[in-house]
């Protein structure tokens, strides 16, 4: 396999995890960072470094223009270290934009790079109040006040824009409370947790098995199914170890 990756946010917890995967896998892995002093973390990893800042539309789409993507995998956010409370209320408005924007940004670089793969991370607890476990036709709660709301704005915003990217597969993973290496938590929290390497898996499974769509990634419990991406890509939460490519 020779197929180039483009991974946004290739520093970030996901990012991390994500990166030996899709190098095991047999991608040519480009990764971006917004902060020069990280390129050489990248290139130590086996990455191709692309220091751009995602707000940055023009600089954006030449870079994936130059590289010339099969696929491109978005796992950008913004928010504080160890998810800080103090600063959780400008984190969402921070997080939003990025949501909302920045995706906007990268889903119009992928279609002038002719990428024909798109995979997207979002979230698992944006639905509205109703019966559990939450499904991926069930709808976000677009009713929501205050801080949630911006939240699930930039939720709904993120979605819509990579469902509607046109000339390629596009992939939402609505991914359950990170834990795990360079997350907030070394154990699981919140009421649909997710290890950070099986949220990787995940991902790697959608840009080899998908065939588009919307899917909820996290450990089995009361509060959402993961039917459809076990069905589907094959998932499975406890399967966090590297297995090379998948068939």
């Amino acid at each position: 396999m020779s197929e180039k990756v483009f991974l946004a946010g290739a520093t970030g917890a996901v990012g991390a995890a994500l990166v030996p995967l899709l190098i095991e896998a047999g991608y040519t892995v480009h990764g971006s960072t917004r902060r020069a002093d990280r390129a050489g973390v990248l290139e130590a990893q086996g990455v191709h470094p692309v220091v751009v800042d995602v707000f940055d539309a023009a600089e954006l789409r030449a870079a994936l223009v130059r590289i010339a993507p099969w696929g491109v995998i978005h796992q950008l956010t913004d928010l504080p270290k160890d998810l800080d409370p103090g600063r959780m209320a400008t984190a969402a408005v921070l997080n939003a934009r990025v949501r909302t924007e920045g995706t906007r940004n990268l889903v119009a670089a992928a279609q002038a790079s002719g990428a024909k793969r798109l995979v997207a991370q979002s979230i698992a607890w944006a639905y509205a109040p109703g019966p559990k476990p939450f499904t991926e036709e069930q709808p976000l709660d677009t009713e929501a006040e205050g801080v949630r709301r911006i939240s699930v704005d930039g939720v709904v915003a993120l979605e819509k824009c990579v469902m509607a990217a046109q000339g390629m597969t596009a992939t939402v993973l609505r991914y359950g409370q990170l834990y795990g290496p360079n997350t907030s938590t070394d154990t699981p929290k919140g009421p649909s947790p997710l290890h950070v390497a099986a949220a990787a898996r995940a991902a790697l499974l959608a840009l080899q098995r998908s065939t588009g769509g919307i899917f909820n990634i996290a450990e089995d419990g009361a509060e959402v199914s993961t039917e459809k991406a076990k069905r589907t890509l094959g998932w499975r939460a406890d399967a966090r170890l590297s297995q090379g490519a998948m068939p």
